[in-house]
């Protein structure tokens, strides 16, 4: 652990500067820092040169002086576990400046109690022996043997984190929506944790108790990222990235993953990549640690800022780039939606939540076979399909991008142009998912989005899908309620009273001359 001329060394001179004195050591048995503290702690600096990355020991110890040969503190267990040290130990210190007891503590292999370190019994210093690199490699390979995952599951591995001052609720209701965006991203989900502070914390919006919790949790679990259900700033993806050495996302970056994954068409494509490079432009102003200590002026324009300016003006070529192509890709949407104006078939537009069923009733409707999973985010690209009545009518049918609350203003503003197809809609079915706890707060959800739009003046079909996962007498009383049409997509049997109102609505006259006759 340590030779015991140091430690005297160590513990003298404590004793005369009435101060605390530690020293981190590597493996090999080099010191790679020296600390001086008070006379109640010490404050162990950024060991930037021993990175945890997929290891579970850091590699170092900690050794320093108690001026009261006083146990471990907490800060010290908590500097263990945060840090992942080899071990860490305190060394007591004499009236008359010699080694007292020796105070330890190591982490412990995953295990069923979910303790995380374990504290040795006081020790004299003299009559203390480990051998400390045999000790810290087979803990080690031990911590490795304890990982209860498959390892062949190469998902990314999560903590979410809900840190908000809204009604606990809503805030439960955002994280398991979180929850399933996670799921549809191909993200293991490990735990989630909610926090609901008086105030947030501008540097890492939840508190410093917390966020030692929180590192302590992913350690144990061995997650690789820790997901935010609020929007971050580039300050705070920083300083939790640094803080926790794990992979730090907000909601928008989610999303914005999931668009990346699931967009096929050239138009959701681009729009995809328009919106993430829009989210990505005011986040390029961090410099790295080799540049924290330049600024403006005179000193501060070197090759890093330089290259950090290159990065931004390539950003922007691209996004001017982009936002030509989805031009002229409009113009290519506006012609095709120019001939079905002119062709006088009638157009629904389906719009609703994500995973309300919208691709699954398409496909019901029209007998296609458009991809439907139950995934927030299944389909982005629109489909657009022939759907034929009875009476040998047809309709063009479309299946738009399912809403979301909270949607990125990136992504809003780049699927707008999608969306405004929907203005040459005779009819907007808005598709609702009745088996959804928060289903009325959903719809509000769609209807703002198409207020934002513009497209209040469309006349609109209320239909609640999933009727079957709700009591057949409460579903029966909603629908009345809101004046909706019940169905259950995934059953074709109970789409004939859909048909009929869609028909009813779209010739009006023909309907009611049948009511007369």
């Amino acid at each position: 652990m340590i030779t015991p001329e140091l430690a005297r060394y160590m513990t003298e001179l404590s004793r005369e500067l009435k101060r605390q004195l530690g020293i981190i050591i590597n493996r090999k048995g080099a010191i790679v820092s020296v600390i001086v503290g008070d006379e109640r702690e010490i404050v162990i600096p950024v060991l930037s040169d021993y990175p945890l990355g997929r290891k579970h020991l850091r590699g170092v110890r900690c050794v320093h002086t108690h001026l009261k040969n006083e146990p471990l503190t907490q800060d010290d267990l908590t500097d263990l576990a945060l840090l992942r040290l080899d071990y860490m130990a305190a060394i007591g210190v004499r009236d008359d400046g010699l080694p007292a007891e020796i105070h330890t503590a190591h982490l412990l292999p995953f295990n069923p109690e979910g303790k995380t370190y374990e504290i040795q019994p006081p020790t004299p210093f003299h009559a203390f022996d480990l051998e400390m690199d045999n000790f810290a490699s087979s803990l080690e390979e031990e911590m490795g043997r304890a990982i209860t995952r498959d390892v062949s599951d190469t998902r990314e591995r999560a903590i979410l984190v809900s840190v908000s001052t809204r009604h606990k609720d809503v805030q439960m209701e955002s994280l398991e929506e979180l929850k399933e965006l996670a799921r549809t991203d191909n993200v293991a989900v490990l735990d989630m944790v909610c926090q609901r502070p008086e105030r947030l914390n501008p540097k890492y919006l939840m508190g410093t108790g917390k966020i030692k919790e929180l590192i302590i949790n992913a350690l144990q679990k061995n997650a690789s990222m820790i997901i935010f259900d609020q929007e971050l700033t580039p300050t705070q993806i920083r300083e939790l990235g640094d803080v926790t050495e794990l992979k730090v996302i907000d909601r928008t970056q989610l999303i914005l993953d999931i668009f990346a994954r699931r967009a096929h068409s050239r138009d959701g494509k681009v729009q995809v990549e328009l919106a993430q490079l829009k989210y990505l432009l005011p986040k390029l102003t961090g410099k790295g640690t080799s540049l924290s200590r330049l600024m403006g002026g005179i000193g501060g324009r070197g090759p890093g800022e330089t290259k950090l300016e290159t990065d931004r003006r390539r950003v922007q070529d691209r996004i001017s780039h982009l936002e030509k192509e989805l031009k002229s890709l409009s113009r290519g949407r506006f012609e095709r939606r120019r001939k079905r104006a002119e062709s006088g078939v009638p157009i629904i537009s389906i719009v609703g939540y994500t995973n309300a069923g919208k691709s699954t009733l398409l496909n019901a409707l029209t007998k296609s076979e458009t991809l439907a999973e139950d995934k927030l985010f299944a389909t982005l690209d629109t489909a657009t399909r022939r759907l034929r009545f009875p009476r040998e009518r047809d309709t063009v049918i479309t299946d738009t991008v399912g809403f979301i609350k909270d949607l990125p203003e990136e992504l809003f503003r780049a699927f707008k142009a999608t969306l405004e197809e929907m203005e040459d809609a005779d009819l907007l079915m808005h598709v609702v998912d009745l088996g959804s706890p928060s289903f009325e707060a959903r719809m509000e959800t769609v209807e703002k989005v198409l207020d934002e739009i513009g497209l209040n003046a469309i006349p609109r079909l209320l239909v609640f899908n999933k009727m079957d996962l709700v009591d057949p007498q409460e579903a029966r009383n909603l629908a009345k309620r809101f004046d909706a049409v019940l169905i259950s997509a995934a059953k074709p049997e109970t789409l004939g009273a859909l048909m009929k109102e869609l028909e009813k609505r779209l010739w009006p006259g023909e309907a009611m001359d049948r009511t007369a006759n």
